[in-house]
């Protein structure tokens, strides 16, 4: 069996689908390795250090002896993936909401394509969740980019030319990447509020060191689905936030749901009201942004308040981030490979609701 792991085409980029140190993981599975020249250098790997991890360095994976399993980080075209044989797999973070032919490119070759976003998120596979692993790296990149940028200290300095009060840092949504996010504030001596419209997320906050803002929770319905709320109650949201937003130097918004456009959570006359100098991280602006007025990759000035949108922050710490998504991805083909070689298996729990269908397999 033959895997390749691509070098990364996606403008700033830096990660790589596997660290040198996970090639003897693979190997013992069974597979020879090739990598693309150069595909670890912007995460620190050199070509020297797969080599002597046991993978082949190729200039490119086509033209070569075709691969079984494809390991990509992001999203690819039909092209990126010509060095895959018939019958062969597809494995990265895929994007298949916004690249929606290429499950129907490649399944005219009979290959598979295993989009890492669709792992269910499920103790089972748990050391598969590309999602979680990236967004630590994303929540946490997140805060250092705000200390670089912010006009002011994140700790409280006291010293002989006088008191420097600590940052007072917002982080809006509890997730993976809010709790990081809100974990790395605390270290750097700020002062750290955080919301999240489920109730449980106050203990998680608190057990942080952060401090829960008082306002209105909500149940999640079984999907895991904020229950809509009546328009007083929403209002009741908004007004607390508002303020808290508004007194805030640092604010950083995490709320993004895969496939689905990111909710609206400050509004354009709220960013307004906050001190000029302050400064504003929409995580989702790639997903139509939580804030109004973001922009991916741009920095925006609303007042005197700076808006970032950055959609590369899980690149800002490429070793790691690639170090923790080469493990999901090593878990998830080592459920790929049987006595027979490598396994499709729709049913599998993990892997079936990964593959990502054609419009052909939908209807069926």
């Amino acid at each position: 069996m033959h895997l390749g792991i691509r070098r990364e085409s996606t403008s700033g980029e830096r990660r790589v689908a596997s660290p040198p140190a996970l090639v003897a993981s693979f190997r013992d599975l069974g597979f020879d390795v090739s990598i693309e020249t150069g595909a670890g250098d912007l995460a620190g790997f050199s070509d020297a250090d797969y080599a002597a991890s046991g993978a082949d360095v190729v200039e490119t994976l086509d033209g070569g002896r075709p691969v079984d399993v494809l390991l990509t980080v992001g999203p690819v075209v039909a092209d990126d993936t010509a060095s895959v044989t018939t019958g062969g797999v597809v494995v990265g973070l895929l994007d298949p909401t916004n690249h929606p032919d290429l499950a129907g490119d490649l399944a005219e070759r009979d290959v598979t394509a295993i989009a890492m976003e669709l792992v269910p998120r499920s103790t089972l596979a748990q050391s598969m969740d590309a999602l979680s692993s990236q967004a630590t790296a994303a929540g946490y990149a997140a805060v250092l980019l705000g200390a670089t940028e912010l006009p002011k200290f994140m700790p409280m300095f006291v010293t002989a030319a006088g008191t420097i009060p600590p940052a007072r840092v917002l982080i809006l949504g509890v997730g993976v990447a809010g709790l990081q996010a809100i974990a790395t504030a605390k270290r750097l001596g700020a002062i750290v509020y955080a919301y999240d419209i489920r109730p449980e997320t106050k203990e998680q906050v608190e057990s942080l060191g952060g401090r829960f803002v008082d306002a209105p929770t909500q149940e999640m319905d079984e999907g895991g689905y904020a229950r809509a709320v009546d328009e007083a109650t929403a209002q009741q949201q908004r007004e607390i936030l508002a303020e808290v937003v508004a007194d805030s130097d640092l604010v950083i918004t995490t709320a993004q749901v895969p496939g689905r456009r990111a909710p609206r959570l400050i509004e354009a006359d709220v960013v307004k009201r906050m001190r000029p100098g302050s400064l504003v991280i929409d995580m989702a602006a790639a997903s139509g942004g939580n804030v109004e007025g973001s922009r991916p990759d741009e920095a925006v000035d609303a007042s005197g308040v700076t808006i970032l949108g950055p959609t590369d922050l899980p690149s800002r710490v490429a070793a790691d981030a690639s170090r923790m998504y080469g493990r999901n991805l090593l878990e998830l083909v080592t459920r790929l490979v049987t006595d027979e070689g490598i396994t499709i298996d729709t049913d599998d729990p993990v892997v079936g609701p990964a593959i990502v269908r054609t419009q052909e397999n939908v209807d069926e």
